[in-house]
């Protein structure tokens, strides 16, 4: 059975800062229930990016166009086991904080129900309860410490090497996530990725 959004959201934020019933109630006024359909564009780039999502179901893809018209997978955000911090939100952070036109754009992969918490609502909350400015710094610390990690295994891994990393981290999205994506996300080509896939681990 799947966990309520609301619930699972409380889940996570209580395992960083545990929130009592009052504090919850404050947050969960300010969190918005969102839904979208497979194949809808959440966001785009070259808008400002004003609210933080967090998915409790489905998935959703964060991809950049280069100059050349080339798609790049930026994250895949989803919400099981095996998800981890940056998974679970779907937002351009540099965006969201700064408030400046994102290069980042989200994709529907699998219907989704989300909770979205506004830039300006969350500055309230910031200001209302001291909890919550801890809250967002450890996610902060989180994100930095994630995507530091992933710049320097994109770097120093090889792809074999990141394809069986996330083969044991997140097994589950290389049966709901299309190859070309999932070879996009590793920094590799399609062809690439069918060549790994057939090589024993």
């Amino acid at each position: 059975m799947k966990l309520d959004i609301y619930a699972a959201y409380r889940e996570f934020a209580d395992a960083y800062v545990p929130l009592n019933a009052i504090e919850w109630t404050l947050f969960k006024n300010k969190l918005i229930p969102k839904r979208y359909k497979k194949g809808e564009t959440i966001h785009y780039a070259g808008d400002i990016c004003d609210n933080l999502l967090f998915i409790g179901h489905g998935l959703v893809r964060l991809y950049i166009i280069d100059e050349n018209g080339k798609d790049h997978t930026w994250n895949i955000c989803f919400n099981d086991k095996n998800a981890q911090m940056l998974n679970l939100f779907v937002v351009d952070y540099d965006s969201f904080v700064n408030q400046t036109a994102s290069q980042i754009s989200f994709e529907v992969l699998e219907d989704c129900e989300l909770l979205s918490l506004g830039y300006d609502e969350m500055q309230q909350m910031y200001r209302q309860l001291k909890k919550s400015e801890r809250f967002g710094r450890l996610m902060a610390e989180l994100a930095y410490s994630y995507m530091h990690n992933l710049v320097i295994d994109r770097l120093t891994k090889s792809a074999q090497e990141r394809y069986e990393m996330l083969m044991r981290q997140t097994p589950a999205l290389m049966d709901k996530v299309p190859q070309y994506h999932i070879a996009s996300y590793l920094g590799i080509t399609p062809q690439h990725l069918s060549r790994l896939k057939n090589e024993p681990m």
